[in-house]
């Protein structure tokens, strides 16, 4: 039983939108939806579990070496600080958003759904390096390399040891709890746009939204993450970016990527019914089976929304950036820990540049000498002659 409070509260989270206001009378006849974006959903948990099974059980499974630079004092400091902030905080986050609501009320709210959720988008955080390598990340923190080489097609450069390294420990639970706080932060940027512009449209608010999170996004990674030594875009298109030419300099097409994904996770929870729920859960109560199944369906949902928010906004657009790419910063070059030993000094392998063909798996390479190497056992196609009449 709810009374004026209840409704009070609920109003200051979500927000109904047409269509999912009508949930309540409409989702009642079918159940259609929701099954539809479930099924999505365990088909992508099913792939990224396959592809992290195979990473773990093979040769890729190893570390990324950080080279003969040294990260300076300051950096590693900063970084074994930041990987304790985010280590520490993640089992604060299951505590408040899972198991707190959880005792209260005996059900997984939203919020302990997109934890679990925003989590699991860890998966794709390489994905923008799916053609070419423009993004590293610092090798001297903590890595098993990536599981990129277990993706079909990949096309990027991979070798055990010499790959796309994910620092394990910060991005795993950093994706988690991370992702879900800046999305409630968009949601109350939202609710206090609403306030001040009670006619905006909902478009309007959205865009209200994607301003917010690129100027966010430039303060977190292009003036703290970047400088501070985690990751890093050197294939960059400078005369796009901010501080060209550092091994910080940050795309401005970054922030707008990053602003739709977060646009459409600010949409999915603040949007809602009058039940709290989201437009992808339409036709939950319809779901037979028990509790477990309908949580597991409302899950999976959930899930493949989040999914495709990252894929279509940001891993989508950022293979045509990355096909453009400039060349990578000898700031970047010269830091080794930077470099994933993909390329540089005593790999054989020039790094990323327009004037070099872009390598592929099984393809040949431009070496310093400028000479092509093929791979083992390759050999050049031969011109055939065209047909000439007699």
């Amino acid at each position: 039983m709810s009374g004026p409070l209840d409704r009070k509260k609920a109003a200051t989270v979500t927000e109904e939108i047409g269509g999912v206001a009508s949930l309540g009378a409409k989702a009642q006849s079918t159940s259609k939806p929701v099954r539809i974006w479930a099924i999505v959903g365990g088909l992508i948990l099913a792939f990224q579990v396959y592809v992290w099974i195979r990473w773990v059980s093979g040769p890729f499974f190893v570390r990324v070496p950080t080279g003969p630079s040294d990260p300076p004092t300051w950096m590693k400091t900063i970084l074994i600080t930041w990987t304790a902030v985010i280590l520490v905080g993640w089992p604060i986050g299951v505590y408040y958003f899972i198991i707190r609501p959880w005792r209260r009320e005996r059900r997984i709210t939203l919020d302990g759904m997109l934890l679990v959720a925003c989590g699991l988008l860890f998966f794709q955080d390489p994905l923008l390096n799916y053609f070419n390598t423009w993004s590293t990340y610092n090798t001297w923190m903590f890595n098993r390399g990536s599981w990129v080489a277990h993706i079909p097609g990949w096309r990027s450069y991979a070798e055990p040891g010499q790959m796309m390294a994910e620092p394990l420990l910060m991005n795993a639970a950093g994706y988690s709890y991370g992702v879900l706080l800046c999305t409630i932060l968009g949601c109350w940027i939202m609710r206090r746009a609403k306030s001040k512009w009670p006619n905006i449209s909902n478009l309007g608010l959205i865009g209200v939204l994607i301003v917010w999170t690129f100027f966010f996004d430039l303060v977190i990674e292009g003036l703290f993450l970047m400088p501070m030594g985690l990751f890093t875009y050197p294939g960059a298109i400078r005369s796009l970016s901010i501080n060209a030419g550092t091994y910080y300099q940050w795309p401005i097409y970054e922030g707008l990527m990053w602003g739709g994904v977060q646009a459409g996770l600010c949409a999915l929870r603040y949007y809602t019914d009058d039940r709290g729920r989201s437009f992808v859960e339409r036709g939950l109560e319809r779901i037979q089976g028990g509790a477990v199944k309908q949580q597991a369906t409302r899950f999976l949902a959930i899930f493949a929304a989040c999914s495709l928010f990252f894929f279509v906004f940001y891993n989508l657009p950022a293979q045509w950036f990355a096909m453009h790419a400039d060349p990578w910063p000898e700031d970047v070059q010269k830091r080794s820990y930077f470099d994933m030993g993909i390329c540089g000094e005593g790999t054989g392998r020039l790094c990323p540049d327009p004037v070099l063909p872009i390598p592929g798996k099984n393809t040949g390479y431009i070496n310093p000498e400028g000479r092509l190497v093929l791979p083992d056992g390759a050999e050049l196609p031969e011109v055939v002659p065209f047909e000439r009449g007699n």
